[in-house]
């Protein structure tokens, strides 16, 4: 089993989600006292969340590489960058880090694939739904068609997430909004959902949704735990 390296705090509420899926995902497939051999490398999110917020992310990307940099010095073999806004900066890892990058985006493409479906809704942090990085990754690398709520419904998703979700927080009143903006999403011909950041499978879950829901930290680490097993990532 190959030790996965995991970059987390972003938030640690999603982090703790990712070591709870890995652990069950290795016991499930070699069962008995069997658990995920792991490094997790864990930062101070309100310093994170303040470069985003700012807009410092050529700072950030020094910051997640030097993360992976200890991961790879204290023996991972693989890194999990655990929050899908970060993967902005996921291609300074990728070239000065020399170990396999578990990328979200392409394993919840991937999900989303096999699932046969081509046209998909996205929650998630602004930064992640209204810039190429994730979605355009989506699009030309995957051949996805990524429907996003409007700008009013994209600052109330991002609020939602760092002012509740990142900080655990789960309140009502933000699932029926969220709901409502997935119902919209459906109706503009979303064939599924991308919970498009880790926290938001704090919030809602497929038993919610009429259409399939893409739940990336679930997707993630189950990937993780694939490719520790000596499978295909992808």
């Amino acid at each position: 089993m190959k030790t996965i390296g995991l970059i987390g705090g972003m938030s640690w509420e999603s982090s703790a989600v990712y070591y709870r899926l890995l652990n069950e995902a290795v016991k499930a497939e070699r069962g008995n006292l069997h658990s995920a051999k792991c490094l997790l490398f864990s930062v101070d999110f309100a310093e994170i969340a303040h470069l985003q917020h700012q807009g410092e992310w050529a700072e950030l990307g020094r910051e997640m590489v030097r993360a992976a940099q200890r991961l790879e010095a204290a023996g991972a073999d693989m890194i999990v960058l655990c929050t899908n806004t970060m993967h902005k900066v996921a291609e300074k890892i990728e070239t000065q880090v020399p170990l396999p990058f578990i990328h979200i985006a392409d394993a919840t493409a991937h999900s989303i694939k096999a699932a046969g479906l081509t046209r998909v809704g996205l929650l998630a942090t602004r930064f992640t739904m209204e810039e190429e990085f994730y979605t355009g990754r989506l699009r030309d690398k995957h051949g996805l068609d990524v429907l996003i709520p409007s700008a009013e419904e994209r600052e109330a998703v991002h609020e939602i997430i760092y002012t509740e979700l990142c900080q655990g927080v789960i309140r009502e009143e933000s699932k029926g909004r969220y709901l409502e903006i997935i119902r919209r999403l459906i109706e503009q011909g979303a064939e599924g959902i991308i919970l498009g950041c880790t926290e938001i499978g704090l919030l809602i879950g497929q038993q919610d949704c009429a259409v399939p829901v893409f739940d990336t930290t679930r997707i993630h680490a189950e990937a993780a735990v694939r490719y520790a097993l000596g499978d295909d990532a992808e």
